[in-house]
């Protein structure tokens, strides 16, 4: 396949997010773009409305789908639980309570996780009987709240096997997984898949073989002398916590973290330029646009083995938002050109706008993210100012890389099932516990891959 090149950086199966950041993100972009091309025309048509960039869309149909379900077409109750202190300041976990809302049948609530309760034996919220719960953690932090409030009303959920995501996917969910695509046992996966996931093993003493086939005797030793091309990572971390990336970050002090910690992988790095783009930004000090390159992060969202739409970001390394990251518009290219000279022309358009003008531009930016609340754990989320670029090629393109992923999750889980790497998945006894009462054999779920992906706008 040649529609893009690049990897999947890690993958989500957990809790994932940034289904609902995107139509936002949309909708300013679209705003921003029209105010641009007021200060001077830019010769490119671009679709920022392709529904695909809508992934919200998606999600609310699997949820809504997976409560006719189980209740056909009886009305019903869909609760969203998040941990009480991201309650008012993860916006999409309020909006999905509020477009739930908006379905015929359907009562969205957003909830603690402790405002649950059982009434004859049943799952409710506020006396009325819970049908579907997204519940917006993993099952450690799960586990962890339950030994602290006794919720036994979630755990029973997890039993009746309402909980979306499953938390049978749980496993599946720990980045030691590549290991396995890339490992001994990689023919069982789709070409598609072990081609664009990056060489991965777990970080402790121990031999193994290198992406190049070569043995490593020892991998600490190893990762010492090759830090540059490598990234070290928690098995289970998120929002970029506690990576460390070689040529980044320093060596010596990222290896005696994971070493300290425990739980860590060690990964071979994507190169920079693979995810780099060339984006125009305000130099205030000198009062000018200047073009300054940047990494990108396209996250896929996959809902019952299709593809339901993606979430753009940018900014540092990681680009992840609660890492301090950005997010980006996406838009399909509608013009003849290809992507890499679309890129270039916007640039250079804008970057020839007075600063003054633009500065105006980004003022109304801001504004439209504060009004529509596009804020995450750290504040106010910053945007690019230019939309990513792509193709329907390269839409169909991750519409088969979609299903391919979602394919090859489930056998992972079934080799998990089967105890055929139990040493890559290290599990707490209880946490465990919670994660075997609720299989998930392809039941309604959402995958988000973070893609490191090139589609062309640099060479």
């Amino acid at each position: 396949m040649n529609d893009f090149e690049g990897y999947h950086s890690e993958w989500n199966l957990g809790s994932p997010g940034g289904w609902g950041y995107q139509r936002n993100i949309q909708q300013i972009g679209k705003t921003i773009w029209k105010s641009l091309n007021k200060i001077s025309p830019i010769p490119i048509k671009l679709d920022f409305d392709h529904s695909l960039l809508y992934p919200h869309v998606g999600f609310l149909d699997l949820l809504v789908q997976a409560h006719r379900d189980r209740e056909g077409s009886s009305p019903g109750l869909i609760a969203v639980i998040a941990e009480e202190d991201t309650l008012e300041t993860v916006t999409e976990n309020r909006d999905l309570a509020k477009w739930l809302s908006r379905v015929e049948g359907i009562t969205g609530v957003l909830a603690g996780p402790c405002e649950l309760e059982l009434r004859n034996n049943k799952v409710c919220y506020q006396g009325r009987p819970v049908s579907v719960i997204f519940m917006d953690f993993n099952t450690d932090i799960l586990l962890s709240l339950h030994r602290k409030h006794n919720l036994t009303p979630l755990i029973q959920a997890v039993r009746e096997k309402r909980v979306i995501n499953p938390r049978g996917t749980e496993p599946i969910n720990a980045k030691s997984m590549f290991e396995i695509i890339t490992g001994t046992y990689s023919s069982r996966f789709h070409e598609e898949i072990v081609k664009r996931t990056p060489w991965t093993r777990q970080f402790y003493p121990r031999r193994t073989v290198g992406s190049d086939g070569s043995i490593i005797k020892d991998l600490f030793e190893w990762t010492s002398k090759n830090w540059d091309k490598l990234v070290l990572k928690p098995e289970r971390g998120y929002s970029g916590k506690g990576v460390r990336v070689g040529g980044i970050h320093d060596g010596e002090e990222a290896i005696l973290l994971a070493q300290e910690e425990g739980g860590y992988i060690v990964q071979e790095k994507i190169p920079l330029n693979m995810w780099s783009v060339d984006i125009p930004e305000l130099d205030h000090k000198d009062k000018r646009v200047v073009i300054k390159r940047c990494q990108t992060d396209f996250r896929t969202l996959v809902g019952n083995g299709k593809l339901l739409g993606f979430l753009g970001r940018y900014g540092g390394v990681p680009t992840n938002v609660g890492s301090g990251g950005g997010v980006q518009p996406i838009a399909v290219l509608r013009s003849e050109h290809n992507i890499h000279d679309a890129a270039s022309l916007i640039n250079e358009t804008i970057g020839a706008m007075e600063y003054g003008s633009v500065c105006e531009v980004v003022d109304l930016q801001k504004s439209l993210a504060l009004e529509h609340s596009l804020v995450y754990l750290l504040g106010p989320i910053k945007m690019a100012l230019r939309p990513r670029l792509i193709t329907e090629s390269q839409l169909d393109a991750l519409r088969r890389y979609s299903k391919a992923l979602w394919d090859d999750c489930l056998i992972l889980e079934q080799m998990w099932l089967e105890g055929k790497f139990k040493e890559i998945i290290r599990i707490d006894p209880e946490e465990l516990e919670i994660i075997q009462l609720q299989p998930w054999n392809g039941t309604p779920a959402i995958i988000a891959s973070d893609g490191l992906f090139n589609f062309g706008a640099y060479r």
